[in-house]
């Protein structure tokens, strides 16, 4: 297809799943609003989008509250709640020191605070007709993909993994997020720890100078712009890979282990690095070998965070929505995460979230 049609077809793939992913949101937050007369309203992680869209349908009939999100990417949610335009944000970027400052000035000197609510794998999506077996990919050999180092399917470095498969010789397509997103910091805080080249001349971010590649906004259209090109890759969370009916590849991890991203192999991951730092940040890529039950673990696997100001005239719904959303028993937030390949947060998590919580006052 010449260029000028593959890159007209991707536009048309991602405007149609943007408008489908707005048109869900709003449908969904208008139903909650004819059953509630309590409201918050929310923005950022589109990496969490399968979730809190769940949640929406349920919080007027179980909380009395209905939950307005906008998927804006992490970014825009940070902005948002450091502009105190919504109620909450959300990230799958944790805060650096500079982003708390500006929280914190952005709400007169009302802090915000950083909690993580949901976890999950960011999937490395392909796009190979003819190629039916799901293939391996080691992290050295992903950073120089994404370099555009290693530009066809049947390179050595892959093929060398993948003993047995057919791979044609067709050009990689990378796909990258356009927008500032927290599944690019999850994605490039992985880079970084399997490549040194990329650690020193890319770096991680929730925006980076990519290297090669063409962007697309949103997981969506991340999703969208694999599904419409032969030959691509792209990162998303794993349940929107599964929607688009994506395949996803196998990542080695540090025990030598090529995993998949599922409830098991990112559970496993959680539990090597089970507390949060004192701010509430968590990295969990690329965990260390640590042996015996461990060696499953899945290596791009990311907490995302809830960010909420300590001080807010709805803090009664606020601490009422996010200690229902962090619970795992039957009928509450995290119980309804492991059908669409959210995991829920284990216990150590939630005995720091409780707390953070419980800061939150009007």
């Amino acid at each position: 297809m010449p260029k000028n049609g593959m890159l007209t077809r991707i536009s048309l793939a991602v405007a149609a799943a943007a408008a489908l992913a707005i048109v869900a949101v709003s449908a969904a937050g208008a139903a909650s609003a004819r059953q509630s007369g309590t409201t918050l309203s929310g923005a950022g992680s589109t990496f969490i989008g399968p979730l809190v869209q769940k949640w929406q349908t349920l919080t007027p009939s179980k909380l009395g509250i209905t939950l307005n999100y906008s998927l804006v990417g992490s970014g825009g949610g940070i902005a948002a709640i450091t502009n105190r335009t919504v109620d909450f944000g959300a990230s799958d970027a944790p805060l650096s020191t500079s982003q708390f400052a500006a929280c914190k000035s952005g709400g007169g000197g009302n802090a915000c605070l950083q909690i993580p609510w949901i976890l999950a794998g960011t999937a490395v999506a392909y796009h190979l007709n003819g190629v039916a077996k799901p293939l391996k990919l080691s992290g050295p050999v992903l950073a120089k993909i994404y370099l555009g180092q290693i530009k066809k399917w049947n390179d050595s470095a892959i093929k060398s993994v993948n003993a047995g498969v057919a791979l044609p010789n067709l050009a990689i397509s990378v796909i990258h997020r356009s927008d500032g997103s927290g599944t690019t910091y999850n994605f490039t805080d992985y880079l970084s720890s399997v490549s040194s080249y990329w650690k020193l001349h890319v770096g991680k971010g929730t925006a980076v100078a990519w290297p090669a590649g063409t962007g697309a906004a949103k997981s969506a259209g991340v999703a969208a712009a694999v599904g419409a090109t032969n030959g691509a890759i792209g990162y998303m969370d794993v349940e929107y890979a599964i929607q688009s009916h994506l395949k996803y590849a196998a990542m080695q991890n540090k025990a030598g282990k090529f995993v998949l991203p599922t409830l098991t192999s990112i559970k496993i991951a959680s539990k090597i690095q089970p507390k949060p730092h004192a701010d509430g940040s968590l990295s969990i890529v690329n965990p260390p070998n640590l042996g015996g039950n461990y060696v499953g673990a899945y290596p791009i696997s990311t907490y995302s965070y809830v960010l909420v100001s300590i001080k807010s005239a709805k803090a009664a719904a606020l601490k009422k929505l996010l200690t229902w959303a962090i619970s795992s028993a039957s009928g509450k937030g995290q119980s309804y995460g492991p059908p669409l390949l959210f995991v829920p947060i284990p216990a150590g998590v939630v005995n720091f979230d409780t707390q953070q919580i419980a800061k939150i006052h009007s």
